[in-house]
């Protein structure tokens, strides 16, 4: 098992606009439409066909549902030499002032 770095649902605020982060989405489409954390990039962890979409260099900040998801992609992507933090309790988790609903 490869050591990744978690945060807190309520530290991922800190990330919200870091030039130096990339705020990803793991979630399907549908449920990004409906509200997602104010510049996560929609990516569905089931339609992730390798790691070279993910800019190196950046913090990736992971989020899915619950957080299982996010943790596993993260590890992954460390194992492979990214940054990546993965948020506890994934989105279900967030109460955050970044919140974006879509009407």
């Amino acid at each position: 098992m490869f050591p990744v770095e978690t945060i807190s649902a309520k530290m991922l605020d800190y990330y919200v606009g870091r030039r130096d982060t990339l705020i990803i989405d793991l979630r399907e489409k549908e449920f990004y439409m409906h509200s997602h954390v104010k510049g996560a990039v929609n990516m569905p962890y089931g339609e992730i066909d390798g790691y070279t979409a993910f800019p190196k260099g950046k913090i990736l900040v992971l989020y899915c549902d619950r957080g299982g998801a996010s943790l596993l992609l993260a590890r992954q992507l460390a194992k492979l030499g990214y940054c990546t933090r993965s948020v506890i309790g994934g989105f279900g988790a967030y109460r955050g002032r970044n919140l974006v609903i879509s009407p």
